[in-house]
């Protein structure tokens, strides 16, 4: 998609005829940068895309990539995990992951059999390093747990793997005793 130089500020462009990031760098030595076209780009939470990869019991939604506002080594977006359900299990490759939680409970298993297992809840981050195995759960029945992801590459890698998982639905949202109620 070719750029527009009459996009509105903030609007997602295309990349295919953009200036490369190590010509930026020289230019804004030299003063020669085009800011307004090559500066800060701003995703508006309705313009996130879908058209990435999915894993089974999450869904994702596309913010900063390549084709959506020239980033060269990160992409970033959010996922929502709907109330007491897991994903199935999958490993992002040569990736590294950091998820940020906004809303609601994870659980999260890793592992060869997904046998290690915490949880973390708002402002909480995770780090999946390459090649972790491993799933995301919803620890609570009311609530979906919303969170931010940033990937250390462009790739949409998500490989999902044939693992069962070793919790049943009935685990997933288990009485937190001490909160006197589900997980919080």
């Amino acid at each position: 998609m070719p750029t527009d130089d009459n996009a509105t500020a903030g609007e997602p462009r295309g990349t295919s005829d953009e200036i490369p990031r190590d010509e930026i760098s020289r230019d804004a030595i030299s003063g020669k940068t085009d800011w307004k076209k090559h500066g800060i780009r701003i995703v508006r939470s309705g313009e996130l895309s879908d058209d990435t990869a999915q894993t089974p019991g999450m869904t994702r939604a596309e913010a900063i990539s390549r084709a959506r506002v020239g980033a060269q080594k990160l992409w970033a977006g959010t996922v929502v995990v709907h109330p007491n359900a897991k994903t199935g299990p999958h490993h992002h490759g040569e990736l590294e992951t950091v998820i940020y939680v906004v809303r609601g409970r994870a659980r999260f298993r890793w592992g060869e059999q997904l046998e290690f297992v915490d949880e973390a809840g708002p402002g909480d981050f995770i780090f999946v390093p390459p090649y972790v195995p491993h799933q995301e759960l919803n620890a609570r029945q009311d609530q979906p747990v919303e969170a931010v992801i940033v990937r250390s590459g462009q790739e949409p890698i998500v490989v999902n793997l044939d693992i069962p998982s070793p919790e049943t639905e009935a685990d997933i949202a288990q009485p937190d005793p001490f909160h006197g109620g589900l997980g919080s």
